[in-house]
């Protein structure tokens, strides 16, 4: 066989074989930018002088959509199991999370606020100019309950409604 390519274009078919192209459109690619007329057995046996592996267009989509879905799931099981001892917090999630917007709103946010957890505690919140969410506890460690964190980000999600954000 009268194939020999040169390095650049070994290297061009390699990234079309990681990009995921099909063989037909190698054959294409070959043909179109290099002025290489192969066969499609040709470019088979190309790929696989290169010792390329096609990649198979089914597996990358599974991996891509099961973590997702599959950690909040997870993280609230972890939640409702795992007994919360007495003394820490008597009602978490009872209703009783409440979130204020600062009237001035601190330097580098967008906007911020207050919120107090069903505890007690409090913590300061702000969104950067990114939109990221930070929130910074009154009390160095403190974690309010997953109830909680939720409640507090729907309050927030209706205060956010409210300002026309």
């Amino acid at each position: 066989m009268g194939m020999n390519l040169n390095e650049s274009q070994q290297q061009a078919v390699t990234s079309w074989v990681a990009g995921g192209l099909k063989l037909s459109e190698i054959q294409n690619r070959l043909g179109s930018e290099f002025g290489l007329r192969l066969t499609y057995m040709e470019v088979r046996l190309l790929v696989d002088d290169l010792k390329l592996k096609l990649t198979d267009p089914e597996p990358p989509k599974a991996p891509a959509a099961t973590p997702a879905p599959v950690q909040p799931a997870s993280a609230a099981q972890n939640v409702a199991t795992e007994p919360l001892p007495s003394s820490e917090s008597p009602t978490p999630g009872s209703g009783k999370v409440s979130v204020t917007v600062d009237q001035l709103t601190r330097p580098g946010a967008l906007v911020s606020g207050k919120v107090k957890f069903s505890d007690g505690m409090s913590a300061d919140w702000y969104l950067d100019q990114t939109g990221r969410l930070g929130v910074v506890p009154q009390q160095q460690g403190y974690k309010p309950a997953a109830a909680d964190v939720q409640e507090f980000q729907m309050a927030l999600e209706r205060e956010m409604t409210k300002l026309g954000f």
